[in-house]
Order: structure tokens, then sequence, then C-alpha cells
């Protein structure tokens, strides 16, 4: 799996080449504390595009610091495409991955194929007693998380997974992650958006509520919707396959 170097820093990100014409480019882009690995297999190897699934700065195998402001993240990714010379491409972001995509629709419009949101919103408030307990007392913190993060359909195998995940990054990374999370809030700019843009949700989903995807779908012109029934917000890990079809189906009709 490939490292490529983004202002300066050691950037790793999985790479499946599933179009050799080079015309549907996903990029995958994790939520807070996260990294590739929170994309499963059936969207990392979506048929039919060429996904790059990018840890950021300071997660997963990525060098350099974490990032505290959705708008550093997002000139980060704008370097990524750059460094890959990526002129357009769908982002998909999931949580925290879904502000910087779509802070970055706001920005730089011409390098968007398209957007997909999953497990995100338009605001990302954080709640105070993650936003101290993260530094304070992490391991019972990321608990916490983990408690509210997938739905009733999830296994204990993959909470237990997600948890190891989530306490192997970097306190102070973690904790940049979700203040950049609860500063961001673009609920009255939905309307510039004007690329194609696929919304998903987890009916069960308790971090980023259904109410935050609906009203995506209904503040962004033209914005499409799916809801999966039962799943929380780890929606493409407890339901990939869903997730897949719904995104395959996205850049498919939009192509």
């Amino acid at each position: 799996m490939p490292y490529v170097t983004v202002a300066g820093e050691r950037t790793f990100y999985a790479l499946y080449q599933g179009d050799v014409r080079g015309k549907r480019n996903l990029v995958l882009v994790h939520g807070a504390g996260g990294s590739h690995l929170d994309w499963p297999a059936p969207l990392r190897r979506l048929r039919g595009a060429n996904v790059y699934a990018l840890d950021l700065p300071g997660h997963g195998r990525s060098e350099g610091p974490g990032r505290s402001g959705i708008a550093d993240c997002r000139d980060f990714l704008l370097a990524f495409l750059d460094a890959l010379d990526l002129e357009r491409a769908t982002v998909v972001g999931h949580s925290m991955g879904g502000a910087i995509a779509l802070d970055f629709a706001l920005h730089y419009p011409d390098r968007l194929a398209g957007l997909v949101l999953v497990g995100s919103g338009a605001r990302l408030r954080v709640a105070p007693a993650i936003l101290t307990g993260i530094l304070s007392d992490f391991e019972a913190t990321v608990d916490l998380v983990c408690d509210y993060a997938f739905g009733p359909s999830a296994s204990e195998q993959l909470r237990r997974l997600g948890r190891q995940r989530l306490l192997k990054t970097p306190p102070q990374v973690l904790h940049g992650d979700y203040v950049a999370c609860d500063a961001f809030d673009v609920m009255e700019r939905l309307g510039e958006v004007r690329c194609p843009t696929l919304v998903i949700g987890g009916t069960a989903d308790m971090l980023t509520p259904p109410k935050y995807a609906v009203y995506l779908r209904d503040h962004i012109p033209g914005a499409e919707l799916v809801l999966v029934d039962a799943a929380g917000h780890m929606v493409m890990l407890e339901k990939p396959e869903v997730v897949a079809r719904a995104i395959s189906k996205f850049i498919l009709i939009k192509s």
C-alpha cells in the first residue's frame, strides 16, 4: 500500500484501481480518531472506481501532527489530490470526514465530481464531557464514545474492534479532531453546494441522528438520501454492503 508526501508529511493511503480510464475516482475520508480501516473492503474495493482511502495526518499510518480545524483538514485534502494528480474526484466523508468534504465542496467546487456524506451533519457539536474527558480520562471517554457509536445490530466483535482502533489514536490527536468538529457549522451555507450529493445515515445513529441527514438532504440542492435501517453512527462498518451499493449506484448514475 502506497505513501505520498503531502505538505511535507508522509501520508498513507490504501489504493484500489478499478477504473483503468481514471474517470471514476473516489477519495474516502475517515472521521474523528479513525483511519482508512474505518472503510471496510466492499467500500475500499468498490467495483468500477479507483478508490483512495487516506489516513489523515497523525492518524493510522500517516505522519505529522493532527489538525484541530476543519479548514486545515480541507486544505490538506486539496494538497492530497494535487500530490496524486487527481483533477476531480468524488469525496466520501464519514462524520468529521463529512465536515471536511462539505467544507471542501464550498471552497473547491471545481475539484469535486460528487459528494457523499456518511453519518455527518452541517453542524457537529461535541459534548463537553467528551472534549474534557479525552485528555483527563482517555480510556473511559473512549468507552463512552463507543457506547454511542454503534447501532443495535452491531456485533460485540465489531464494537471491541472499534474500541481498540480508537485507543490507538493519540489523545491529543483525538482531542484536536473533536475540537474541529465542535467548531464546525455550515448550516447557513448548504444552499451553495452545487455538486451531486448523496447523504447516508443510520436510523439508530445517536451521534449524528437521522434528522441531521434529513437536514442535509433538504438544504443541499438536489441531494439524495439513503437511511439504513437499524444502523448506528458507524453505518459503513455495520452495513457495508448496503452502503457500498448506495455509493456504487450514485457514482454510476452521475458519471
